[in-house]
């Protein structure tokens, strides 16, 4: 009898369609994933709600990001992609997790602090970090892809597990970090991450003409005033992403250019541009593919979440026995 594979839960916010930033630091990791793990991955339209919104825009938002994630190569045959809110059960788990959360563990969280500087004191962003905690539990996932900037939450999300263990009975499994070769993508500033708010990001499904007019405003070695100024490719963003996306023997090429000055930004943005609206180019049919038929995306995302409850209500089931709620005596 085979063994089942190690359980995975991640999820995404659907803020419109993914850019490289994304596709680079986490997707590209999801698809190679499900060669090893059982992968349940989640648009997670609850979380979002907690920032300021359209509600008219939202469904575009979640179907936009579902295109990019199946166009990116997510399987739907190898993994279960659904979203968050076709799934009552996460709100339930959250709301019995709550009740054995400390406040001052909330109020200790570092995302925390800096959204209600921003969005105020919200019960949402408190609790932001519960509804994730139940994300992962729900699915009694083993491991967790997680970023520097997530470690803190699963920390929680473990430290639930075991006091809910401890009041009830052990089931849950405390899930481990699973630290992928993530990358860090800075956005065309050069300085924080790539992120639609700061309008610093390269969108995946971007035409070429979209990704040149991009990469042209990107930042490049501040120490490289003129074209025969040499430079340092390991402080210049530009490079950097030639890291990524160009072939190899480009990238070394590139590297001794810059350091002798045989080859200007203009140029080196350039030739980055080209590369990235190659290499981006079966996502970009892939998509158009996908988008002329949408019913069929409705569909992926339908079927995995049907998946979901199965799973979701297996583990509400123990969860509330243990806890005493349901079908009286």
């Amino acid at each position: 009898m085979s063994q089942r594979k190690p359980r995975i839960l991640s999820g995404i916010q659907p803020s419109g369609s993914l850019h490289l930033g994304n596709y680079l630091g986490a997707v590209q990791n999801w698809v190679r994933l499900v060669d090893d793990y059982d992968c349940f991955y989640c648009v997670v339209d609850l979380h979002a709600v907690t920032q300021p919104y359209e509600p008219a825009e939202l469904p575009e938002r979640v179907f936009d990001l579902a295109v990019g994630l199946l166009a990116s190569g997510l399987d739907p045959d190898r993994c279960t992609l659904f979203v968050q809110s076709a799934v009552p059960q996460h709100a339930e788990l959250q709301w019995l997790l709550n009740v054995i959360t400390p406040l001052g563990e909330l109020e200790r969280m570092t995302q925390f602090k800096d959204k209600a500087e921003r969005q105020g004191q919200l019960a949402g962003l408190l609790n932001y970090p519960v509804l994730q905690a139940a994300d992962i539990l729900l699915y009694r996932a083993d491991r967790v892809p997680v970023g520097v900037d997530q470690q803190q939450h699963l920390e929680l999300t473990r430290e639930l597990a075991r006091r809910w263990n401890y009041r009830f009975g052990e089931y849950f499994p405390e899930p481990q970090p699973l630290f992928t070769k993530a990358k860090k993508i800075l956005g065309l500033d050069g300085v924080a991450k790539m992120s639609k708010s700061m309008d610093n990001v390269i969108p995946l499904l971007a035409e070429p003409d979209e990704i040149r007019a991009r990469v042209r405003t990107a930042v490049t070695d501040p120490a490289r005033v003129r074209k025969d100024d040499p430079g340092n490719p390991h402080v210049c963003n530009v490079f950097a992403l030639h890291g990524f996306m160009s072939p190899a023997a480009e990238r070394d090429e590139i590297e001794i250019l810059c350091q002798t000055a045989g080859i200007g930004c203009v140029a080196c943005k350039g030739r980055l541009a080209d590369n990235l609206a190659s290499e981006l180019a079966p996502i970009r049919e892939r998509a158009a593919e996908l988008r002329a038929h949408p019913e069929r995306v409705r569909e992926i995302l339908d079927d995995g979440a049907a998946t979901a409850r199965r799973v979701a209500e297996e583990t509400m089931t123990e969860v509330r026995a243990r806890m005493g709620l349901g079908r009286l005596s």
